[in-house]
């Protein structure tokens, strides 16, 4: 008997002892997911996407992410206590298996910003990241939302024309990309190119329209006109941008008094304005805290819905609201998407314009175009004002009504009409007020630019330093013929930019006209000589309301073709 119990016990025991074991150098089982894990990129993880301002969790001594739910305090979901889950978890890492604890892949870290434009941050660039964080942080985001319409497109022409696709910032620190931008210094578009230098690059400025401001044409110039500038420089990109600034003779003449083509060394001195010396600046803290937003603490902004569209050729003036209509979208879209266009229609005169519309509508409207008579493609005709006018000749030559000029022009008086201004005729029934609207041109003008005195200047230096006439300083600031001006003093030192400018726009060729005050002249005598209104001669010349002329005073006339005097 007490030998069949334990022959009993050793088969027992046997059959324990030949139960399969693990080999200690078998090869561990993969995991599940090591399929999928293994045709990830380096950079991917499983884990969930960190969301901003979301606290970094702490990682174990194996770089796998631990998520509070995990740590040792909670109980297991199936009842066993934790410390033998980690006494688990511990055995099987020892025997090459994988831990009970969900394994994540390493999250990746944040990928480096790469920048195409050599970028550095000096004391003067974090200066400029300071305001625009600070200060100046609410222009700088209203900038930031509006770069979205624009940004791809700009980035793609400059790809084309071989430029630092980076230097698409600098319509930012030119103009906020804002394509109806008109400065001081008469400079438009989002790329703000005066008319000589706009016209070096083929962007042509008419009463019609200004090809500066579109965001196109213009950035095309844009990228030719540093590429040159980049070329002769010798590939220095600081010197080539300064020059976009201030032109490349400034820039030239600075590297010759300083003796050093370092832009930052040149800087230092007084060889450039105030505004080079701080462009390239600007730039580059505008590059570092767009390519940045959440190491400079600004929050994602509300980017614009990138400019997409369809181009149709128009092959005659057509009025804009007429394509509007045949398209089924709002007038103010289709001038939008064709900045250039200063009025309500596309140019007279031109054939085949290319005009952009919404996307998808470009087979509509050629259809519905199709349709449309070319005499009623354009319903409203601009007429100068010329000697022997009369709104009733008007009305005859053009089989209109009296009545329908006189609404549409908000004339009061038929008998004062003045000669070389403007009139819309309203050439079929169902006219709008669209047309008389846009006779005044609608850039955005930028503030007059003031400056500080300081100790050892004159005017013939601020002058040169701001691009100005000493006379125009002595205007704007009411000096007189006296050159006496003091430390501290605040000088404006451009001019207006709206009254000038606007009355420019409007009247076509004109001829400046310095005219010497009289004995006995007054502004209503001169204004009636020359046939211009007084307001526009005290607009011209800074006057206040109050002036009292003197003899000898002399005093700037705009005068357009057919003005006498």
């Amino acid at each position: 008997m007490i030998r069949i119990w334990v022959t009993a016990l050793m088969l027992l025991i046997g059959g324990c002892l030949s139960a399969p074991q693990p080999a200690k150098d078998a090869e561990p089982a993969a995991p599940a997911e090591s399929g999928a894990l293994s045709t990830l990129p380096e950079t991917a993880s499983l884990s969930p996407q960190k969301a901003p301002g979301e606290p970094t969790l702490p990682q174990d001594d194996l770089g796998v992410r631990i998520d509070a739910g995990e740590a040792g305090s909670a109980p297991a979901a199936d009842g066993g206590v934790p410390g033998e889950e980690a006494a688990s978890a511990s055995r099987d890492l020892d025997a090459g298996a994988v831990p009970a604890v969900e394994a994540r892949a390493e999250e990746a870290p944040e990928p480096e910003v790469v920048f195409d434009f050599p970028v550095v941050e000096n004391e003067r660039v974090r200066h400029f990241v300071d305001y625009y964080t600070g200060n100046g942080r609410k222009t700088f985001l209203r900038w930031l939302e509006r770069s979205g319409r624009y940004l791809a497109l700009m980035r793609q022409i400059f790809h084309e024309e071989g430029v630092p696709e980076d230097l698409v910032y600098l319509a930012m620190v030119e103009s906020g990309f804002n394509p109806r931008a008109y400065s001081w210094a008469h400079a438009a578009g989002p790329w703000q190119f005066i008319e000589s230098t706009g016209r070096m690059f083929g962007l042509e400025n008419t009463w019609w329209r200004d090809e500066r401001r579109d965001f196109v044409k213009a950035t095309r110039a844009a990228a030719r006109f540093l590429k040159g500038l980049h070329a002769r420089f010798d590939g220095d990109w600081y010197l080539a941008v300064a020059a976009y600034n201030a032109g490349g003779g400034k820039i030239d003449r600075a590297i010759r008094k300083c003796g050093s083509r370092d832009f930052w060394e040149i800087s230092k001195g007084r060889y450039l304005r105030a505004e080079t010396r701080d462009y390239v600046p600007k730039l580059l803290a505008v590059l570092l805290i767009a390519k940045q937003l959440d190491k400079y603490g600004v929050a994602e902004p509300e980017y614009h819905s990138p400019v997409v569209y369809e181009e149709v050729t128009i092959p005659t003036t057509t009025d804009l609201e007429l394509v509007a209509e045949l398209c089924d979208v709002s007038y103010d879209e289709i001038k939008a998407l064709n900045p250039e266009l200063k009025r309500w229609c596309t140019p007279p005169g031109i054939t085949n314009y290319s005009l952009r519309v919404p996307p998808g509508s470009g087979e509509l409207f050629a259809r519905r175009y199709a349709q449309v008579p070319e005499g009623e493609r354009a319903n409203y005709l601009r007429h100068r004002i010329e000697k022997g006018d009369t709104i009733l000749a008007l009305a005859k030559r053009y089989d209109i009504r009296v009545d329908d000029i006189l609404a549409l022009n908000d004339v009061s008086n038929p008998r004062a009409l003045r000669i070389g201004s403007d009139l819309i005729l309203p050439l079929k029934e169902g006219y709008t007020r669209q047309p008389r609207q846009e006779l005044q041109d609608d850039y955005v003008r930028s503030r007059r630019r003031s400056y500080t005195v300081r100790k050892g200047d004159n005017l013939w230096e601020i002058a040169r330093r701001f691009g100005v006439t000493e006379r125009e300083l002595r205007v704007w600031n009411r000096l007189g013929w006296s050159n006496l001006i003091r430390p501290g003093q605040r000088l404006v030192v451009s001019s207006r930019g709206g009254a000038k400018a606007r009355s420019v726009a409007k009247s076509g060729t004109t001829r400046k006209v310095v005219y010497q005050v009289r004995p006995g002249d007054t502004l209503w005598a001169i204004g009636r000589q020359f046939e211009v209104p007084t307001r526009d001669i005290m607009s011209w010349n800074e006057l206040p309301e109050n002036h009292i002329l003197r003899p000898g005073d002399k005093l700037t006339l705009l005068l357009r073709d057919g003005n006498k005097g």
